[in-house]
């Protein structure tokens, strides 16, 4: 019979994925702040409403949040803009989802499926599992 956990580790457990959940957000959007921008579309407010399917009052607070975390500035002329930090957030999350899509789409999954999935995935995978993936991609080419 296995051992139940003992509360410490289960504590940790929940800690890192707390603080996985409070990333999640700031990397979705910081995310497609940052490929609007690449894609010459001034990131709007309207926008992010429309890609998380948010109300108006939502996107404001998050973004103060981010702001708040120096992820990004918001002003009248500019609009949104990265900070380093905030582009450095954002290519991190592309890269972790371009791997997760990548691996899916080896075992076989829909392309579709695999975007969809990596969603989820790319926030809560670790270093370690997301390392085992390109190593099993760079093996199998």
């Amino acid at each position: 019979m296995k051992a139940a956990p003992n509360k410490q580790s289960t504590a940790r457990r929940h800690q890192r994925v707390r603080k996985q959940h409070s990333n999640e957000l700031a990397q979705d959007y910081v995310e497609a702040i940052h490929q609007m921008t690449e894609a010459g579309q001034p990131p709007r407010v309207t926008d992010l409403q429309e890609i998380f399917g948010v109300s108006h009052v939502s996107v404001v607070r998050a973004l103060q949040r981010f702001e708040k975390r120096g992820l990004l500035n918001r002003s009248s002329e500019e609009g949104l803009i990265l900070t380093d930090s905030g582009r450095k957030m954002a290519l991190e999350a592309q890269v972790r989802h371009n791997l997760v899509v990548d691996f899916l789409l080896k075992l076989g999954v829909s392309d579709a499926q695999a975007h969809a999935d990596a969603e989820g995935l790319e926030h809560h995978i670790s270093d370690e599992t997301l390392s085992a993936m390109q190593r099993f991609l760079d093996a199998a080419q």
